[in-house]
């Protein structure tokens, strides 16, 4: 009997509000280029009105991926925060309008407000984001319905909520659920600063799931190794499948004794937003086809690059007939 859901994501809900800007802008606000900060509630306000010509977005790092899934036609499931305010219910709305049901219902009296990420792209499509979380990052165990995560093919973590000890009782709760009724689990490791904090529980965990997914950096700091390809083999020791994106140099996949690089075409991004979310998406949706690793990472690069081609970290073509185009789907 075929589950209910082919995907089930446990994340952030953060509202994305991008605008493009001028490396003297960032300067002037004190912004620093090129990586995510997080920011009090007054820096969120004072951010949010310097925007001009602001677009507005559900994002996330696993809904922007459940996301681009359900734009591929995968039955998915999203749950995450939000409080019953203006940006929870537009939140809400639009991932069930993308396809992906959002399971736990906007929090009327929220603790905080629904969260929120400023983003400046640069003209060099290098994003610089600052980040409110609010009342996403209360994600616990409570949050976790078992009807949920325990009828899905697949349960996607998002490493952003390791931070807090009822993130981590939220991840091993919902992992074992899934893995006791038959689904696979796994895990976006998301930031490297994250896992300098928690580095033995972060192995302790992926010990314990079925696929990690994480860039360079990420895997290299799970041990703190320097050479990618010893950390790759350790991280295999662990997990029975290990993705590893490098940027411009493409993606290692290792399951057991096998490895697979695979190559990426080079672009100039308009906005590097979402790249890592959406290769999960194009990759996790090879998995849940049958596809081969080599193809599931041929997808996982197509979906990144089509993502980086526009602004926003939501994919705008249809990544199903770019898969055809590409040959890596009949």
């Amino acid at each position: 009997m075929s589950k209910k859901y082919q995907v089930v994501g446990i994340g952030n809900a953060i509202v994305d509000v991008l605008t493009q800007s001028e490396d003297t802008f960032l300067e002037m606000m004190d912004i620093e280029k090129g990586i995510m900060q997080l920011v009090e509630r007054e820096r969120a306000e004072l951010l949010y009105a310097s925007m001009k010509e602001r677009v507005q977005t559900p994002g996330g790092s696993v809904a922007n991926t459940l996301a681009g899934l359900g734009k591929l036609g995968l039955r998915s499931a999203f749950i995450g925060r939000v409080r019953d305010d203006a940006l929870g219910r537009f939140y809400a709305q639009e991932m069930e309008t993308g396809g992906t049901d959002f399971v736990n219902a906007p929090v009327a009296g929220g603790e905080q407000p629904t969260s929120r990420s400023m983003i400046f792209v640069s003209p060099d499509g290098e994003r610089s984001m600052n980040t409110y979380l609010g009342i996403s990052a209360e994600v616990g165990p409570d949050d976790v319905d078992p009807a949920v995560v325990g009828d899905t093919e697949y349960l996607f973590l998002e490493g952003y909520l390791f931070d807090k000890d009822k993130g981590k009782e939220a991840f091993q709760t919902a992992a074992r659920l899934c893995q006791e009724a038959g689904g696979k689990a796994g895990i976006a490791i998301s930031d490297p600063f994250c896992v300098n904090r928690h580095r033995e529980d972060f192995q302790r965990l992926i010990g314990e799931l079925d696929f990690v997914i994480g860039n360079e950096a990420e895997i290299l700091a799970l041990f703190q190794d320097e050479d990618l390809d010893v950390a790759l083999e350790r991280v295999a020791q662990k997990c029975p499948l290990v993705v590893c994106t490098r940027s411009g140099d493409g993606v290692s996949i290792v399951r057991g004794e096998t490895r697979v690089d695979v190559p990426v075409e080079k672009i100039v991004p308009v906005d590097a937003t979402g790249a890592g979310d959406q290769f999960a998406a194009g990759f996790i949706f090879g998995m849940a086809t049958g596809a081969t690793l080599a193809t599931a990472g041929r997808m996982g690069c197509i979906a990144a690059r089509e993502v980086i081609g526009h602004m926003g970290p939501r994919p705008k073509a249809d990544l199903r007939a770019l898969f055809r185009r590409e040959g890596v789907l009949n």
